[in-house]
């Protein structure tokens, strides 16, 4: 049982920080502004590459 509680909270965790990644990363392009290199990399987005656009 408290193994299944730490994958369950592993999960949930992760989720809460792609999520807060995601929106970090669009507010920052929102406000014409290159996203913080973390946030890109949680989301799974090559930072060097993500600065190569536009």
């Amino acid at each position: 049982m408290s193994v299944q509680k730490h994958i369950r909270g592993g999960r949930i965790g992760r989720a809460f920080a792609i999520f807060g990644a995601a929106i970090a990363a669009s507010a920052a392009v929102e406000g014409r502004r290159r996203p913080a290199a973390r946030d890109l990399n949680t989301l799974g987005i090559d930072a060097q590459e993500f600065n190569r656009i536009g």
